[in-house]
């Protein structure tokens, strides 16, 4: 399966979050799938690296508009790039690209992603599909949203965000949607 992880560009080689997004894309490899990042660093970087190394199909799709804003480059795990001139253009090409996604703790750029695939999953713009936020931060930050904004977001529009205390539980949920 094709499976795009979302996550942050802060994290370094050897800080918690990026080893955790080394061993989810080694997880992801040894699992047989190709792995969708947004190409560049971070935890794009460390799903990309993990993930090569279990000799997995590395997909990183970039954008010129990333690149005039950070002086960044594909990251050298990548074995395919899918290069698009305009930000929203990629964020749709992760989307589109996959069976599933899974979300790593990230910034602004990690929670946009996750609600336009959200929205588009709750209007039936896409085919159904999995979409898994890992962490206590996400769900915090969900549960923030739907106790403040309860009244605009009903229970049939929440099914479609599905939460993991870690990778291996994100693992397990991705696991049981695949079956």
């Amino acid at each position: 399966m094709n499976i795009t992880v979302f996550g942050g560009s802060q994290p370094k080689p050897g800080e918690a979050a990026y080893e955790e997004a080394l061993m989810l894309g080694r997880l992801l490899g040894s699992n047989g799938h190709t792995v969708l990042t947004g190409g560049y660093i971070g935890t794009m970087e460390a799903v990309s690296r993990g993930a090569s190394m279990e000799s997995a199909h590395v997909i990183g799709v970039t954008c010129d508009q990333i690149e005039s804003f950070r002086p960044v480059k594909p990251n050298q795990w990548v074995k395919e790039e899918r290069r698009y001139k305009l930000l929203y253009q990629r964020i749709i090409a992760l989307i589109d690209g996959c069976d599933a996604a899974l979300a790593l703790p990230g910034g602004p750029g990690t929670l946009t992603e996750i609600s336009v695939m959200w929205n588009l999953l709750l209007t039936g713009s896409i085919a159904p599909r999995r979409l898994v936020l890992i962490g206590a931060g996400w769900m915090a930050t969900f549960d923030t949203l739907f106790d403040k904004q309860d009244a605009y977001i009903p229970n049939d529009q929440r099914h479609w965000l599905h939460f993991a205390k870690d990778i291996h539980a994100a693992n397990n949920l991705l696991d049981q949607h695949l079956a």
